[in-house]
């Protein structure tokens, strides 16, 4: 890890969403210097359903984030589920690992939230720094830090570039990952991709204790044979606003061939009025992003560079969520770098560094396989239609399901559904 240029950080962390900004905030609390650069300047939006389960809801206990209803946060207390001709509100499970509630709050917000806790434990971000390439060790081959363009207000380039160099950095610039493509880490074409379309619309659900979740899409009266492949969501922001989306996954990358905005225009034409989901009460266009599963990018760590959050397809195949994960792997790196970064030889701070990715393939690679044979069961609208229409009214498989689904159950101890869920996990290869 030696170089011949003096390091400006400890760490250089490309991208400040929650990836990036918890990692920050981690490596700035045990004193090491860290510089994040991002091409956007905060507050930006951020295609997302803006809800958070409870496993998310821990990571922010963890990072110290305040989530006080009065700081902007509204709580949900379980799911509600549509489909199959029913409809039931499951409550999150009571567990000694995770809370029984959820959050909401639109990623406009929750991002510069996570920003400005990193900046105020020590972290320098650099708004405005668009990263192009990464900076080689000619001798190793590691890389030694990035060089970035200069954008100016309005995202332009102002012909201005900037080197930063560390001896680890971290890529949580996103499901591109121009970072880790220029690193030779591709994308496999094995796992999941899900996408997303969703709005804004000013709604009298915006304080609705319950996530709501559609397993059916009709751009008809259902029962007319015209189930489009996807999911729903209405997801209560208690600021007068709902986040209303769907989205859908494949177990390949063939899910983003589909026309999703179209899709959600003919779920909205067909709403109940009771909604209130109109174009005079929609705020905001419908924006759309990918949903990197699985573990779609590997390694996890090479020559210097950790993956993290969509970078390294850290979105789980069972529900598209993707914040827990992404900062739980903040989390672990940022642990892994600063253990790493006290050992004495080049060669010891290697074997530390490569810790990374085992962890978080030790915690959560079992489930996220488990999720990828998940989607070629339900990926198909008719077979997601049968398990809806017999599963729902069997409020025992439905708490097994939800547990499931949510990543909701205990990894060690917990009730028999804990230890099946746990057993599961550990009996297949871990993706």
């Amino acid at each position: 890890m030696a170089t011949n240029h003096p390091d400006d950080a400890d760490v250089v962390v490309v991208g400040a969403g929650p990836a990036g900004a918890t990692a920050a905030h981690y490596l700035a609390s045990v004193g090491l210097d860290v510089v994040v650069l991002d091409k956007a300047r905060f507050p930006r939006d951020k295609i997302c359903g803006d809800g958070l389960t409870p496993r998310a809801v821990a990571e922010l206990v963890r990072a110290g984030v305040s989530i006080d209803e009065s700081d902007g946060w509204i709580r949900n207390v379980g799911l509600r589920v549509v489909g199959g001709g029913h409809r039931i509100e499951i409550p999150w499970p009571e567990l000694s690992s995770y809370p029984s509630y959820g959050l909401a709050r639109s990623r406009m917000s929750f991002d510069h939230l996570l920003v400005e806790h990193a900046r105020t434990s020590g972290a320098t971000i650099l708004e405005g720094m668009s990263v192009t390439e990464p900076v080689l060790d000619e001798r190793t081959g590691r890389i030694a830090g990035v060089t970035a363009r200069v954008l100016d207000a309005d995202g332009r380039r102002t012909g201005e570039e900037r080197t930063f160099r560390a001896p680890v950095v971290m890529a949580a610039d996103g499901v591109s990952s121009r970072l880790a493509t220029s690193m030779g880490i591709a994308k496999r074409n094995d796992r999941p991709m899900g996408v997303a379309v969703r709005t804004y619309f000013e709604s009298p659900r915006h304080d609705d204790a319950w996530m709501e979740s559609h397993l059916e899409l009709w751009d008809g009266r259902p029962g007319e044979s015209n189930l489009m492949p996807g999911y729903g969501w209405i997801f209560a922001l208690g600021d007068g606003t709902v986040n209303v989306g769907l989205g859908s996954v494949s177990s390949s990358a063939a899910a983003t061939k589909v026309d999703y905005k179209d899709l959600f225009q003919r779920w909205m034409a067909n709403v109940p009025a009771e909604w209130g989901f109109t174009e005079e009460s929609q705020r905001g266009p419908v924006r759309g992003a990918a949903l990197p599963m699985a573990f779609n990018r590997s390694p996890l760590y090479d020559r210097g560079l950790m993956l993290l959050g969509d970078a390294g397809g850290m979105v789980s195949p069972f529900n598209g969520e993707g914040i827990a994960y992404a900062m739980q792997a903040a989390r672990v790196a940022s642990d892994t770098v600063a253990q790493a970064l006290t050992r004495p030889t080049d060669s010891a701070r290697e074997r530390a560094l490569q810790r990374y990715a085992q962890v978080m393939k030790d915690d959560i690679g079992g489930y996220y396989r488990l999720g990828t044979y998940f989607v070629k069961l339900i990926e198909n609208p008719h077979i997601m239609h049968l398990c809806t229409k017999y599963g729902l009214p069997r409020p025992l498989l439905m708490k097994f399901v939800m547990k499931l689904l949510s990543d909701g159950y205990e990894p060690r101890g917990g009730d028999l559904m804990d230890r099946v869920i746990a057993g599961l996990t550990r009996m297949v290869p871990a993706a």
